[in-house]
């Protein structure tokens, strides 16, 4: 099955929506075009859109069977009713403590390059190995977990018909994780309409906020593109220990204390915000931009200090909520037993 026939043949997976040609606010007719929706969902060579695969990972991201205890799942960190991030500054893992890090949302991976907020998994079969394995997180393995599921008749029959001669393997639940993860896309939200040329989709306030966002704030710079992030790792200023990327570029002196860009798609369901879950709603994250960030080596150039005034507050605000998808459902799978 081809990309463009994932659009239809998922849509119990997922809301996708195709985009038309766009107008424009005066000026800012290059800018609207950057953000428009793309109309297929990129998956890679070797693991192409399958439908059963998708509906057969959308069942392991729910089961607890997948965590050592059988008390968690994918969603337990992920979970859909918050922007598949959770409503704590940290997610909780097996141990019943608070992990290291905010839960990043899975909303629009299939067109990130780099998956967890440091970028150490290249792709999303490598990235959904690595909470269902450690011991903090889901502490699952994978021995124990393949065991299970070969007790259980219609999965082991499922992935005997989904992967012939391979049944169920570390590789053959990762890549139907990966699947249906690759799926999860917001859905249309005003702003996209207004793209699609619906002038009355958002508020003027909305408007006057998205001029501020691609032009005197600065925000595009990083935050661009249809799901507004550039993949790249940046310091923005942050309080705390943790170093982030460096880890991985240990010589780099700008990946010191950074970390990924986080689209801003369905923003409103996904508080609290940044890396450690410090920023409690979006008034405290444009005070945070606003302040430039802890002045340190490290500290990405484009952090610049700038003053909006509460009217231009109000306006990027009004234009960052106008960025949740109106409809969202994401009805939860029976699992077997």
């Amino acid at each position: 099955m081809s990309p463009r026939a994932v659009i239809a043949a998922a849509s119990a997976l997922a809301v996708i929506a195709c985009v038309c040609s766009t107008t424009a606010l005066s000026g800012s007719l290059s800018s609207k075009e950057s953000f428009r929706r793309p109309s297929e969902i990129p998956f890679p060579e070797q693991a192409p859109y399958s439908l059963h695969r998708a509906t057969l990972g959308k069942m392991l991201f729910y089961d607890p069977r997948l965590s050592g205890a059988q008390n968690m799942n994918c969603a337990s960190c992920h979970n859909p009713s918050f922007g598949y991030e959770t409503p704590v500054p940290t997610a909780i893992g097996a141990a019943n403590q608070p992990l290291g890090r905010h839960a990043p949302t899975i909303l629009n991976q299939a067109w990130t390059p780099h998956l967890f907020w440091d970028g150490r998994a290249a792709s999303l079969e490598d990235q959904a190995a690595g909470p269902i394995t450690a011991r903090v997180e889901m502490n699952g393995t994978f021995p124990e977990i393949i065991r299970r599921l070969n007790a259980i008749e219609e999965y082991r029959s499922w992935f005997e018909r989904l992967y012939p001669g391979e049944g169920i393997t570390r590789a053959t639940i990762l890549t139907s994780i990966a699947t249906y993860e690759r799926t999860v896309m917001s859905g249309v939200a005003p702003f996209d309409r207004w793209v699609e040329g619906d002038e009355e989709a958002i508020s003027l306030a909305a408007k006057r906020g998205f001029e501020l966002f691609v032009g005197k704030a600065q925000c595009s710079t990083c935050h661009s593109g249809w799901n507004f992030t550039d993949h790249a790792f940046h310091d923005t200023g942050l309080p705390g220990d943790d170093m982030g990327r460096a880890e991985y570029e240990p010589d780099n002196l700008y990946a010191r204390h950074a970390f990924k860009t986080p689209g801003l798609r369905n923003l409103t369901y996904r508080a609290p915000f940044m890396h450690d879950g410090s920023l409690s709603d979006l008034q405290a994250v444009l005070t945070h931009y606003q302040s430039g960030g802890i002045a340190r080596p490290s500290l990405s150039p484009l952090m610049l200090s700038i003053q909006l005034g509460e009217g231009g507050r109000d306006d990027l605000l009004a234009f960052l909520r106008s960025l949740t998808a109106e409809k969202t459902d994401t009805p939860i799978p029976v699992l077997p037993n």
